[in-house]
């Protein structure tokens, strides 16, 4: 996931790389599953697995919350409400204080990181700074891979070799696990927790490696999405800044 910063904003912002460590754990979840009825029963592992990618993918909206903790390091939770093309509204918040703040409507970023936000990754201390309240409003095409912030979609694609474990729940629905193994990422092992009453959708990704643990939770799915822009005296305009 990224965190973008327009040309010509302050230089404490354009520091927002942790985009580059969110991205890393963030993005690499995605769904398994199954579902009750439909003869869900006589598939196999591997179809479980493609049949929840599929039902996710086709999702008009949906809220993604996630919480990483590396193995050396601090670590940050995250959450996204989403249409999954190009209209979201996002918040990572740090282990060791700060939060950043984004919404993407359609060709426009409104970005708000707060005061600790800046300082731990300008790693400068602004003494007497006012706590940052405006928002920066900036093109979506100054965005770049690595610079922080998400670009409101999310990677429905099936991978590695599942298998079915023991029924369980996640947040009180009926759910079954699929352990997912990847020949990518050897060391690493993901659980994939699909719903079993209703559309078999995704409700849970869980990852366990050797640099870090993460978990990824949808939910609200095909609601109303409400994501606005900031009120207009609320907003610092940089769109054309730096060019």
């Amino acid at each position: 996931m990224r965190v973008t910063a327009t040309r010509g904003v302050a230089t404490a912002v354009m520091c927002l790389a942790a985009g580059a460590v969110l991205s890393a754990c963030t993005g690499t979840g995605t769904g398994t599953g199954t579902g009750s009825g439909g003869g869900e029963a006589e598939l196999t592992d591997q179809q479980l697995l493609e049949k929840a990618h599929t039902t996710m993918d086709a999702l008009k909206t949906v809220t993604i919350e996630g919480s990483t903790t590396a193995t050396a390091g601090s670590g940050f939770t995250s959450r996204q409400t989403t249409d999954l093309k190009g209209t979201c509204a996002y918040k990572v918040t740090l282990d060791q204080g700060g939060s950043l703040e984004q919404i993407r409507i359609g060709d426009t970023d409104y970005v708000r990181p707060d005061r600790a936000y800046l300082e731990q990754w300008s790693g400068k201390k602004e003494a007497g700074a006012k706590a940052q309240e405006r928002w920066i409003k900036t093109p979506v095409d100054t965005s770049e891979p690595g610079d922080g912030l998400v670009d409101c979609t999310w990677p429905f694609s099936p991978f590695g070799t599942a298998v079915k474990g023991k029924p369980t729940e996640i947040d009180g629905r009926p759910a079954v696990p699929l352990k997912v193994t990847d020949e990518e990422d050897d060391k690493g092992v993901y659980t994939f927790y699909v719903a079993t009453e209703g559309k078999p959708y995704l409700l849970r990704v869980a990852y366990k490696g050797p640099d870090y643990r993460s978990t990824t939770t949808f939910s609200k799915f095909d609601e109303p999405l409400d994501v606005r822009p900031p009120a207009d005296a609320d907003v610092l305009d940089t769109s054309d800044a730096g060019r």
